[in-house]
């Protein structure tokens, strides 16, 4: 069995025995710095670190984890329509106060977004994102057809997925 972690700072593969646990194999590869990344890095550090442990032919059952809240934004055929925002880009704060506020004034009974969805809104949560987005990028915001997260997005590719439809 293999896990594959892909952190904000690079991706790890990792291959364990099914029966005990125990270590087989690793691999790693970096990810470049940065809030806004090009989700094709991710998919190259993966294809290295895959490489740097050994493979996955071997591999019976794999499992993909890592970074939340990275918005990635696909068009209609399934291609990034811009440069992932990652939890760690802030410009969306405005966004997630303009959201929590506008929840409170449409509920008269005072709901707040842990209420109603289970997660305030914060610069580093998804949806602020996408409100960021949707706000300053007309263009990228009429273009999109489907959001995913990182490891969302890595998962669909290694099962080849070709777009939103098949999410």
């Amino acid at each position: 069995m293999a896990g594959i972690d892909s952190s904000t700072q690079s991706c790890k593969v990792v291959v364990r025995a099914a029966d005990t646990g125990a270590l087989v194999r690793s691999g790693t590869a970096p990810h470049p710095p940065g809030t806004e990344i090009d989700p094709e890095h991710w998919w190259h550090a993966l294809e290295q670190a895959t490489v740097a442990a050994g493979g996955l032919a071997d591999v019976a059952a794999l499992a993909v984890g890592g970074q939340q809240h990275g918005l990635i934004c696909l068009d209609e055929a399934g291609v990034v329509a811009r440069d992932a925002l990652l939890w760690n880009d802030t410009r969306s704060a405005q966004a997630a106060t303009d959201l929590v506020d506008e929840l409170r004034r449409r509920r008269a009974c005072g709901a707040r977004w842990a209420d109603a969805v289970g997660v305030v809104p914060v610069a580093a949560v998804t949806v602020a994102k996408l409100r960021w987005v949707a706000e300053h990028e007309p263009q990228v915001r009429d273009r999109t057809a489907a959001v995913c997260l990182p490891h969302d997005w890595l998962t669909a590719r290694l099962l080849g997925d070709t777009g939103p439809t098949h999410w």
